[in-house]
């Protein structure tokens, strides 16, 4: 899983890269100032969780009898719901979408307390 987690980190952070850059350079003249700020958050949290991934990649290696996966899957899980749900409502304007955010918000919350739990056992 470590491979895994660290591949998944890195492929987070190459598209947190590339949305930023499709975001200051294609998207500034087409949204408002609000919605490309909510689109900057999406972007600047999947990019600290990518680095979480790659934490918890390194955890596994370092402290192999511990279990990090659910860290690692909390991690994904985030990224998706809280910064894809950020995209979207910046792209389509969609505010209803705002509710499932806080979702993302908990599975970030809960996968760096799983990984503080995992190392401290």
């Amino acid at each position: 899983m470590d491979r895994f987690f660290f591949s998944a980190g890195a492929i987070a952070a190459f598209i947190a890269v590339a949305l930023g850059a499709f975001g200051a350079h294609s998207l500034r003249p087409k949204l408002t100032p609000d919605m490309l700020n909510i689109f900057e958050i999406g972007v600047r949290y999947q990019l600290y969780h990518a680095f979480g991934l790659i934490a918890v990649a390194w955890a596994i290696t370092r402290w192999p009898e511990a279990d990090f996966n659910a860290a690692g899957w909390c991690f994904i899980a985030g990224i998706i719901v809280f910064s894809g749900s950020l995209y979207l409502i910046s792209i389509t304007g969609v505010r209803w979408l705002g509710a499932v955010t806080p979702l993302g918000g908990l599975a970030f919350l809960a996968g760096w307390a799983i990984l503080v739990w995992a190392v401290n056992r």
